[in-house]
């Protein structure tokens, strides 16, 4: 996604905050750090990006689903515990719940700009058919819930402004590595395929779509 954006003649200037260092040597990027854990590093990292200009355009696209062989998605509810629990609420919502917290406020007023979150179908309680994945369905279901209410109180000063969660598909990444085997081939999408179906959607939002969760494909998920 950041390469696209990049590369992309409408895009002046990109902000790419993470844990891990980011590749600056792309055109227009300006590389800095953030923790999700931490706060201070949110509040910091907001007011660098936005220092010379308000903001456009703000994606979050951080996301945990496993770690190692202690934490899994759990099978049974007898697999539930809690610090798998709060581990996956830190990251998939208070996480980008603060990243809006400290984004949303210095985003551009009077046009078009888009605070986006990367969400999961399986975060939807009406379209849970299988069960399962109890941590990982709840902390994107609380996300979703986020996403909405901050659109709520963002359309007050900003009524242009999109407020979205993003289903990106099931993506050959290492998160869902491990849970692919059974994915037919042309719904495994590579990185650059899910980014610039999500880049799509995004510049397809308006404000009436505000608080609603897409999917690659631009159908709306319900919650």
């Amino acid at each position: 996604m950041l390469r696209l954006l990049s590369d992309d003649s409408c895009v002046a200037n990109i902000h790419a905050f993470a844990r891990s260092p980011v590749d600056a040597s792309l055109p227009k990027v300006t590389a800095g750090a953030i923790d999700l854990n931490d706060e201070d590093s949110i509040s910091t990292a907001a007011k660098i990006a936005a220092q010379d200009d308000a903001l456009d355009l703000v994606i979050v696209t951080s996301g945990i689903l496993w770690k190692g062989d202690d934490l899994r998605p759990e099978k049974s509810m007898r697999e539930l515990d809690m610090d798998g629990l709060v581990q996956l609420f830190a990251v998939n919502a208070a996480g980008p719940a603060l990243v809006a917290k400290h984004f949303l406020p210095v985003l551009r007023k009077n046009s078009k700009t888009l605070f986006a979150s990367l969400s999961a179908r399986v975060g939807s309680i009406g379209d849970n058919r299988l069960g399962g994945w109890y941590s990982y369905r709840a902390s994107k279901a609380a996300l979703n819930m986020l996403l909405k209410t901050f659109s709520i109180e963002h359309a007050r000063q900003w009524p242009d402004s999109v407020v979205a969660g993003l289903h990106p598909g099931t993506v050959d990444t290492a998160l869902s590595q491990p849970y692919t085997s059974r994915t037919p081939k042309d719904a495994l999408f590579s990185p650059e395929t899910s980014a610039r179906h999500l880049l799509k959607v995004m510049d397809q939002l308006c404000p009436e779509d505000s608080g609603g969760v897409f999917a690659w494909d631009g159908s709306r998920i319900q919650y």
